[in-house]
C-alpha cells in the first residue's frame, strides 16, 4: 500500500469519463453526495462535473465529463471514400484510419483541456466490449495531448452508490484485448459491407434501373444470414406440403355441466384404413374400462434471471415492445440508475449481490409492495439461477425504486421488476389428476390440474396457468362414452419468424452479439429486405428474396451463418487473449476477399435471381461490364507484397501491371507500345518468387521482334525471362525482386539512353539483335 502511495503521490486533479452524459451525471452525483459543481464544456450535450474525493488514498479534485457514444470513426483514407474512386475489391486492402467526426469535435476538445491540468485519467465507460474500446479511443485523445498521464479503469454494473464506490476502490487498467476484438470487428465490417454495398448497388441500379434507381442495396456479414433466416423460414412454408392424417376422439359428458375429451395414446395415423379399421374395432364395443387413475404435484417453474437476449425477446412476445426500442429504454432506465447494466449473457445472480435489498426497496409499490414483502416474511429471496455468467455483469433487476415514470419507460421497468421478484420467489404448485382409460384395447387419457399455491404468478402476469377441472374416476369402472368420432386433419406448415424468434436463431448460430441484434433486425428493415405482417411476423420481400437466393446459386451461402459465426467465436477469443489481433484480421479479410472475387465473377446469377422478382434484367455494355470486373492478381508487389494486376490506360489500349495499394504503394510496370494485347495465364512461373508469379500471354506487333521470335507466346515478366526482359526493356534483376527504379509513377516512363548491349559493350542493341550474339 505504501508503494501505491509513492506512485499516487503526484496526483492532485483526475480527469473521469464515461459514456454519456446521463451516466456521468448520475456518477457524480453518488461520489459528490449531491454537491458536484457543474461548468460547461464546448459540447452543450456533454457537462462537466467538479468536486472533491478521497481516491488513490488522498483528496483529489475530480472533474467528470462525458463522450457520446463512440468518439471516433473508422474510414477509408481520401483516394477510396467516393464510390466511383476503385474497384471495390481495392476496398479489402485500402488503407484506413480513424478520425473524429466534425459533430464530435466538441466534445474531443474538451477532453484535450481538461486532461492538461490533470495528473490521472479514469474510465467509466459501460463494461462491455464497445464501452472498452470507447474508453480507448478517450485515451488515445488524451495521450495525444499528454503522453505521461496515468490511466486506470472503473469497473460497475448498475448506477448505486454501492457499485460506484466500490468500483472507485478497485481500479484497474483497461484491458486492450477486449478494445482489440471490436477493432478487428470494426474494421472487418468496413471493409465487407464497403465492398459488397458498392458491388451490389451500382450493379443491381444499371440492371434493374426502374424498381432499384434509387436503392442502397446493402450487405452486412450479420445482416445477411439475419435476413436468410427470414428467407429460409418463409421458402420452408412455401415448399411445406399439408398431409392429411386421422385419429380418434373420446368425449364423456357426465352431467350437463361436465364434459371431458380423451386424447388418444396413438395421436394420430396418416393412413386411413388403418385408423377406420381401430375407429369400427371400437364402435363395435364402446364401453369405456377406467384404467388407471393416477395424481401427482405439479410445478410451474418461475422464471431465470434476465440476461439481454431474454429481456429483448420477453419484451416483444409480452409487451409488443420492439428488440430496439426495448434496448434504447432500458439503457435509459439504467443511466437513470432505476435497473442494473442491461447488457449481460449472466442469468445467475452472484452471492455477494443483496438480493433482500433490492426487494426490501420494492415493498413501497402499491401494486406489488405486498408481494415483495411476502417474500421477504416467508424466508427472503430463493432465486431460480441459470448456469450462464460473463464474469462481468449481473443478470438484469431493478436497483432502484421509482413511481414516476410513463408510457413505455414505466411497462419496461415495471416487466424488470416483476420479473425480478418472480424469480426471487417460488414455482407454482398444483396437483395434476391423469385418466387413463381402454376402449377395444385403444387407450385414451385426459387429465386436470388444480392449482394449490400460485406463488410467482401472483405478481407475474405475463406467465399463464389455469385451473382445469374433470370428473373424479375410479379405476376398474366402467362408463359409456357420449360421443367416439374419428376426425380428420392436416398437418400445419410452420409460422413466420417472430422477432423473439429471429433473436433466438441470431443467438443460437452466433450472429451478432447481445448489443447488436436489434441493430441487424432494424437494417434489414429499414432496407426493405422485410416487411411485418398485421401480427408482426416477417415477411422478406422481393429484394431480399432475390438477393438471397442469388448468392445462394452461386454456391456462396452468404445467407447463412458459418461465415460470420466463425468470425463471432474468433472475436471472443481476441477478447480473451487467445488470438491476435492482426491474424485474426488478415485471415478474415482474405476469406471474404476470396468470395467477394467469386461473387462478381458469377454476379450474372444475382442478376437472375432478381429478374425472378423485378422483371427482366437490362443488358449492360461490354465497357460497363469490363469496368465491374475484378482483375486478378499476376503477382505480389516487390514494394508493398498487395497484388499487382493488369489494368488499361484510361486514353487508350495501352497496359500497364499495377499495384492495388495505389496511391499509397506507386508500383508499376508499363509495357511498351509493341505490346499489342497482354493477359493473365493460368500457369505459374516455378522460378519466380514471392510466389505464385502468373505467366502473361502476349501479343506483339509485327516487325517489332526479332525473326526467330513468334508474335504470340506466353512468358514470365518475374525477372527469370532474361530474353523476354530485354525485349520490353523491364527493369527487374533475377529471383523476381525489383531494382531500385522499378516503382514508377503512375505515367508511362520517359525517353532515356539505350541500354548497352551485354554482348558487345556497344549501345543502341540488346542481346536478341546484336550481330556478334548471332
Amino acid at each position: 500500500m505504501s508503494q501505491l502511495n509513492v506512485f499516487f503521490c503526484g496526483i492532485k486533479k483526475v480527469l473521469c469519463v464515461a459514456e454519456k452524459n446521463d451516466a456521468a451525471k448520475g456518477i457524480a452525483e453518488i461520489m459528490s453526495n449531491g454537491s458536484s459543481r457543474r461548468r460547461e464544456g464546448y459540447s452543450v450535450y456533454n457537462k462537466i462535473y467538479e468536486y472533491e474525493y478521497h481516491l488513490f488514498g488522498q483528496n483529489v479534485t475530480v472533474s467528470m465529463t462525458s463522450v457520446s457514444g463512440h468518439l471516433l470513426s473508422l474510414e477509408f483514407k481520401a483516394p477510396f471514400q467516393k464510390w466511383h474512386s476503385c474497384n471495390p475489391v481495392l476496398l479489402f486492402d485500402a488503407e484506413v484510419e480513424k478520425y473524429c467526426p466534425e459533430n464530435f469535435t466538441p466534445i474531443k476538445r474538451t477532453l484535450e483541456r481538461e486532461v492538461r491540468q490533470c495528473q490521472a485519467l479514469v474510465i467509466w465507460t459501460d463494461c462491455d466490449r464497445e464501452g472498452e474500446n470507447i474508453g480507448f479511443e478517450v485515451i488515445d485523445v488524451c495521450k495525444a495531448v499528454k503522453p505521461n498521464i496515468q490511466v486506470f479503469r472503473a469497473r460497475f454494473s448498475e448506477i448505486t452508490p454501492n457499485s460506484i464506490r466500490r468500483a472507485c476502490e478497485t481500479l484497474t487498467e483497461p484491458d486492450v484485448n477486449v478494445s482489440d476484438a471490436v477493432d478487428v470487428r470494426q474494421e472487418l465490417d468496413l471493409r465487407i459491407g464497403a465492398s459488397f454495398t458498392r458491388f451490389q448497388t451500382l450493379r443491381l441500379q444499371k440492371i434493374f434501373p426502374e424498381s432499384l434507381s434509387d436503392q442502397l442495396i446493402s450487405y452486412g456479414s450479420c445482416q445477411f444470414p439475419t435476413l436468410g433466416f427470414v428467407v429460409e423460414r418463409f421458402k420452408a412454408i412455401q415448399a411445406f406440403v399439408p398431409e392429411t392424417f386421422f385419429k380418434i376422439k373420446v368425449v364423456h359428458e357426465p352431467n350437463e355441466e361436465e364434459s371431458v375429451e380423451f386424447s388418444w395414446k396413438r395421436h394420430r395415423l396418416f393412413n386411413h384404413t388403418a385408423c377406420l379399421v381401430l375407429y369400427q374395432m371400437c364402435m363395435e364395443d364402446p364401453m369405456a374400462k377406467v384404467i388407471s387413475v393416477t395424481s401427482k404435484p405439479k410445478s410451474k417453474w418461475r422464471p431465470l434471471p434476465l440476461d439481454t437476449v431474454e429481456l429483448e425477446k420477453l419484451a416483444s412476445r409480452k409487451l409488443r415492445i420492439s428488440a430496439k426500442e426495448t434496448m434504447k429504454i432500458a439503457e435509459k432506465l439504467y443511466t437513470q440508475g432505476f435497473i442494473s447494466y442491461p447488457r449481460t449473457e449472466t442469468n445467475m445472480f452472484p452471492q455477494n449481490l443483496n438480493l433482500t435489498t433490492l426487494v426490501e426497496q420494492q415493498t413501497q409499490d402499491n401494486e406489488w409492495g405486498n408481494f415483495a414483502q411476502r417474500i421477504l416474511e416467508s424466508g427472503g429471496p430463493t432465486p431460480r439461477n441459470g448456469n450462464k455468467s460473463d464474469q462481468a455483469h449481473p443478470p438484469i433487476h431493478p436497483t432502484k425504486y421509482t413511481n414516476s415514470l410513463q408510457g413505455n419507460e414505466k411497462r419496461l421497468y415495471e416487466f424488470i421488476v416483476r420479473h425480478f421478484l418472480a424469480c426471487c420467489s417460488k414455482d407454482a404448485q398444483g396437483q395434476e389428476v391423469t385418466v387413463e382409460i381402454e376402449i377395444a384395447e385403444e387407450r385414451f387419457s385426459a387429465s386436470g390440474l388444480t392449482i394449490i399455491a400460485r406463488n410467482y404468478l401472483e405478481v407475474y402476469p405475463y406467465d399463464k396457468w389455469y385451473n382445469k377441472v374433470i370428473p373424479l374416476y375410479t379405476a376398474d369402472t366402467t362408463f359409456q362414452p357420449t360421443a367416439i368420432e374419428m376426425v380428420e386433419g392436416q398437418t400445419s406448415p410452420p409460422q413466420l419468424l417472430t422477432e423473439a424468434d429471429l433473436i433466438s436463431l441470431m443467438e443460437k448460430h452466433g450472429i451478432g452479439t447481445d448489443a447488436t441484434h436489434a441493430d441487424h433486425i432494424e437494417t434489414i428493415k429499414s432496407r426493405m429486405y422485410v416487411g411485418l405482417t398485421a401480427d408482426q411476423r416477417f415477411l422478406p420481400g422481393e429484394l431480399g428474396m432475390g438477393l438471397v437466393e442469388g448468392y445462394n446459386s452461386m454456391g456462396y451461402e452468404m445467407s447463412k451463418p458459418d461465415l460470420r459465426a466463425e468470425l463471432e467465436a474468433d472475436l471472443k477469443l481476441v477478447s480473451e487473449g487467445r488470438k491476435d489481433k492482426a491474424s485474426v484480421l488478415s485471415y478474415h479479410v482474405a476469406k471474404y476477399k476470396a468470395v467477394f472475387i467469386e461473387s462478381v465473377r458469377k454476379a450474372k446469377k444475382l442478376d437472375e435471381a432478381l429478374s425472378n422478382y423485378l422483371g427482366p434484367a437490362q443488358e449492360i455494355t461490354e465497357q460497363e461490364q469490363g469496368e465491374m470486373e475484378i482483375p486478378l492478381p499476376v503477382r505480389k508487389c516487390p514494394q508493398c507484397n498487395r497484388d499487382m494486376v493488369l489494368k488499361k490506360k484510361k486514353d487508350s489500349t495501352r497496359m500497364f501491371l499495377s499495384c492495388m495499394g495505389y496511391p499509397a504503394c506507386k508500383a508499376a510496370v508499363w509495357f511498351p507500345d509493341t505490346v499489342l494485347e497482354v493477359s493473365r495465364d493460368e500457369s505459374i512461373c516455378p522460378t519466380c518468387h514471392p510466389y505464385p508469379v502468373h505467366m502473361l500471354k502476349l501479343k506483339f506487333k509485327r516487325g517489332s521482334l526479332p525473326p526467330m521470335m513468334p508474335l504470340e507466346f506466353v512468358g514470365c515478366i518475374g525477372g527469370c525471362d532474361e530474353t523476354l526482359r530485354e525485349v520490353l526493356n523491364l527493369r527487374y534483376i533475377r529471383g523476381g525482386e525489383a531494382d531500385s527504379g522499378s516503382t514508377t509513377s503512375n505515367k508511362p516512363p520517359t525517353a532515356k539512353r539505350p541500354r548497352t548491349c551485354g554482348i558487345c559493350h556497344e549501345p543502341g542493341h540488346t542481346r536478341v539483335t546484336c550481330p556478334q550474339g548471332k
